[in-house]
């Protein structure tokens, strides 16, 4: 018997491809994400990096003036939604793995 919805792809064969961080336009990137990485772990490092960006803006926020409070904020928001979205993702791999 056919299932009529396809089985969701399996987040451990997902893998990253080597890429580039350019953040400099006029000079070649020095870094590179590696190639082979788990979908996974990617996304545990991603809310990592996140969370970092946080406490940095957190601090900056003291130290600006307030037309550069409100770009801070923005950043802040977008970051906390990004954030939140890696780890509910996170967590949903989390919750495929436990014994139904």
């Amino acid at each position: 018997m056919k299932k009529p919805v396809p089985d969701p792809p399996d987040l451990q064969l997902v893998e990253t491809v080597q890429t580039p961080v350019a953040s400099c336009p006029e000079h070649p990137p020095l870094f590179n994400v590696c190639a082979g990485i788990s979908a996974e772990d990617a996304l545990v490092h991603a809310s990592l990096y996140l969370k970092c960006a946080s406490a940095s803006i957190g601090q900056t926020l003291q130290y600006t003036n307030e037309e550069g409070r409100a770009f801070a904020w923005s950043t802040q928001h977008s970051q906390e939604m990004a954030r939140a979205l890696i780890d509910a993702l996170l967590d949903g791999i989390e919750l495929r793995r436990l014994p139904q």
